[in-house]
């Protein structure tokens, strides 16, 4: 009988982590450090003078094509045989090429061909390939051997090489270079999601949520994905600089934007038969490449760093 309300009396009696104490500061504690590890990031990146610069980079080539219609001070189609390929001037800032349509004009236009189609076909490749990686990492078996094999089947092959054959075979135009594109990148998110998923699933909040009876779908979605989402972020900015490089190389060789709309790529297609008697007919679309290619890098570069859990 005494064992008994022995027994009772210890399990009547609070345990010490019950102690009504301990939990509201715990909790005080975490949601004071809460703000500090978000915005820890965000101050490293504003300490990263280059990172800065390419987010300033790429911050004005996207006020620039949005802009289009109201800061551009000529029709970029709108050809003028009495100005042909004439030099830089006050009339026209960069010239004019071989139809005396306004360079400047022409690569204000030119930069929502190359941003749209870096976005868009990033886009495609992180909606495609991001589930599918998750998956293949996640359940593994015979998901991970038919993802994989297919990432490994479209790597195998140049990423620029695939993304002209699937141009070539959809035809020419803006939107089937960005499918093909983003077809192309697609392996690289799926390579990176499923890599993510195999760390983060063997982790003990996944296998507390997996012991406590949470759905597959759930577990993905609220815990695996969050932790997935920084590479991915990064993976993509520095994809949109590739995708950029890529539309321009299929406009340059007549399978992305066609004329008379204007598109970097293109433009330089036409300025390699005037290098010698108009040389600033290839030389303002080149530096518009490079410096947002460039952007999209540094931007790339200084998002991975501030983002890289090992430097918090």
């Amino acid at each position: 009988m005494a064992a008994i309300q022995t027994t009772q009396t210890s399990s009547s009696s609070p345990a010490p982590d019950a102690n009504p104490t301990v939990s509201p500061v715990a909790a005080a504690l975490s949601a004071e450090r809460l703000p500090r590890r978000r915005y820890r990031g965000l101050r490293k990146f504003a300490r990263n003078k280059a990172a800065v610069a390419g987010a300033v980079i790429v911050a004005f080539a996207v006020l620039v094509a949005l802009l289009a219609p109201w800061i551009s001070p000529y029709d970029p189609i709108a050809t003028s045989f009495m100005t042909v390929r004439q030099a830089p001037s006050a009339l026209h800032w960069f010239g004019t090429d071989e139809l005396g349509r306004d360079i400047l004009a022409r690569m204000i236009y030119g930069a929502q061909a190359s941003l749209a189609a870096g976005v868009v076909s990033v886009g495609i490749a992180v909606i495609v390939g991001v589930p599918l990686g998750l998956l293949a990492g996640y359940f593994g078996r015979w998901v991970d051997a038919i993802v994989s094999r297919l990432a490994d089947a479209l790597l195998s092959i140049p990423f620029l090489i695939l993304a002209i054959a699937m141009a070539a075979f959809l035809g020419a135009s803006l939107t089937n270079a960005m499918i093909a594109i983003g077809v192309s990148a697609m392996p690289r998110f799926v390579r990176l999601a499923r890599a993510q998923a195999l760390t983060v699933k063997a982790e003990e909040y996944v296998e507390g949520a997996r012991a406590i009876g949470l759905t597959d779908t759930r577990i993905i979605v609220r815990y695996i994905l969050p932790n997935v989402l920084p590479p991915i972020i990064v993976q993509a900015s520095l994809t949109v600089a590739t995708a950029i490089i890529a539309e321009a190389s299929l406009s340059f060789l007549g399978l992305g934007q066609l004329p008379p709309l204007p598109s970097w790529g293109s433009m330089l297609n036409t300025a390699k038969d005037f290098v010698e008697q108009a040389p600033w007919m290839s030389i303002f679309p080149g530096i518009a490449i490079f410096l947002t290619v460039l952007g999209f890098n540094l931007l790339g570069d200084g998002l991975r760093d501030a983002l890289d859990p090992r430097e918090q």
